[in-house]
C-alpha cells in the first residue's frame, strides 16, 4: 500500500501514549509512504506505525485516537484536520481493497471451489494458493505474522526491549530502510542471525548486535533479509504449508490455528537458508550507502569466501557513506538484552 500522492511530506504534531499507563508526550507525526513515523523533540524516532494496521479507536471525535493496530497498548491523538483525513483516507481505501465477510461471499467461493474441483485435484491446489495471494491484505499478512512470531518467540525467547534500545532500533530501521515499513524485533536464542516473518516483520538473533563492534553488520543481515524474501515470500511460503483445509479457513473465516503456526514456526527455524547472489545484495548495499566489508568479514573472517563483497566496497560512494547510527544509539542497542539475559 502506498500513500496518496496529495499527501506526500504531510506532517503535524500529536500526543502520544506509549501505554495506558504512560503519559501523553508531544510528537511529531510524518505521513510517510506507506507508514506513520513518530519523532520525539529532539528528531529521535520513538515509534514506526504501518498505515495498513493503524485504527481510529473514537470515530467522529476530535481530537482523533489512533492505534497502530486495535489491540496495541501505544495511542496517538491528533487533531489536525488534513492529517486525520489522511489516515482515515487511506483506510477506507485498504478496506474497500480487503475481502468482504458474509454468507454471500463464502457461498459464492464455495461454488467456484466446486466447479474447479472438477479440473483436477493437480490444479486445484495452485489455484487456491494464487486466489490467497491475491486478496488476503497487508494487514492481515501482518496480524497472521505478529501471531506466528508469538509462537517463534516461545522457541527463541521473547523479544528483547529496552526504552533507549528500542528506540535505537527505531533508528536502524529507519537507516536502512527509510520510511518502508517494517517491524523488528531482537530476540535473545535464534538459531538464525534473521528471520523474516509475514507482515514485513523481522527478527534479528542479539549475537548480530552483540558480537560486533559496528552495525554494519546488523544493517547487512537486514539488507540479506530482503534478497531471501525476494527468493521467498514468507506469506507464500506459510500457505504451501498449510494444506487446504487451513487455506479454506484462512479464506472463509480469516483465521489460522495456533496449532499449525506453531508447527510453522519450528519449520522456518530449522529449514536450511537459501542461497543469495552477492551482485544484488551489493545493489542494495549501494543503495542504501552502507559499506559491505563488515558483513563480508562477519559472515566469512578469512574473507575469502565473500571477497565479492569485499569488493562491493568500491562501488559504495564512501563521500555519501553516512552512519548506520550514532555511538550512543548503538551502545543502547548493543545492551537491548543485557537485563533480560543477567535475569
Amino acid at each position: 500500500m502506498t500513500a496518496l500522492k496529495e499527501y506526500q511530506r504531510l506532517e503535524t504534531t500529536g500526543l502520544w501514549k506509549e501505554s495506558s499507563e504512560s503519559q501523553r508526550k508531544e510528537v511529531l507525526v510524518l505521513f510517510g509512504e506507506n507508514s506513520l513515523v513518530l519523532y520525539d523533540k529532539t528528531d529521535m524516532p520513538l515509534s514506526h506505525w504501518s498505515l495498513a494496521a493503524v485504527k481510529r479507536i473514537n470515530p467522529g471525535e476530535i481530537p482523533a485516537i489512533f492505534k497502530p493496530t486495535p489491540t496495541d497498548p501505544e495511542s496517538l491523538e491528533i487533531d489536525d484536520k488534513a492529517m486525520i483525513d489522511a489516515i482515515e483516507k487511506v483506510g477506507n481505501i485498504i478496506s474497500k481493497r480487503s475481502p468482504r465477510r458474509g454468507r454471500i461471499r463464502t457461498y459464492i467461493f464455495l461454488s467456484i471451489i466446486g466447479a474447479l474441483g472438477f479440473l483436477g485435484t493437480f490444479w486445484l491446489p495452485q489455484a487456491l494458493i494464487n486466489h490467497t495471494l491475491s486478496v488476503v491484505p497487508e494487514s492481515k499478512k501482518m496480524a497472521i505474522g505478529l501471531s506466528l512470531f508469538q509462537k517463534v518467540s516461545a522457541l527463541t525467547g521473547k523479544a528483547c526491549s529496552t526504552k533507549e534500545g528500542d528506540k535505537s532500533l527505531i533508528s536502524l530501521q529507519n537507516r536502512v530502510f527509510g520510511n518502508t515499513y517494517h517491524k523488528i524485533f531482537i530476540v535473545p536464542n535464534s538459531p538464525k542471525n534473521i528471520l523474516a516473518l509475514p507482515g514485513k516483520i523481522l527478527l534479528l538473533d542479539r549475537t548480530v548486535i552483540e558480537d560486533f563492534d559496528t552495525p554494519e553488520v546488523a544493517a547487512g543481515y537486514l539488507l540479506m533479509s530482503q534478497e531471501l524474501v525476494d527468493k521467498q515470500d514468507p506469506f507464500l511460503s506459510l500457505i504451501n504449508s498449510s494444506g487446504l483445509r487451513m487455506l479454506f479457513r484462512l479464506l472463509t473465516k480469516g483465521e489460522i490455528t495456533d496449532s499449525f503456526l506453531a508447527r510453522h514456526a519450528e519449520k522456518i527455524l530449522t529449514n536450511s537458508q537459501r542461497k543469495i547472489t552477492y551482485v544484488e545484495l551489493i545493489k542494495r548495499f549501494k543503495n542504501s550507502n552502507i559499506a559491505t566489508s563488515p558483513f563480508a568479514y562477519a559472515i566469512d573472517v578469512t574473507g575469502e569466501t565473500t571477497l565479492e563483497l569485499i569488493e562491493g566496497d568500491s562501488k559504495i560512494n564512501s563521500e555519501n557513506n553516512h552512519p548506520i547510527i550514532t555511538d550512543s544509539a548503538w551502545v543502547s542497542l548493543q545492551a537491548i538484552c543485557q537485563s533480560q539475559i543477567e535475569s
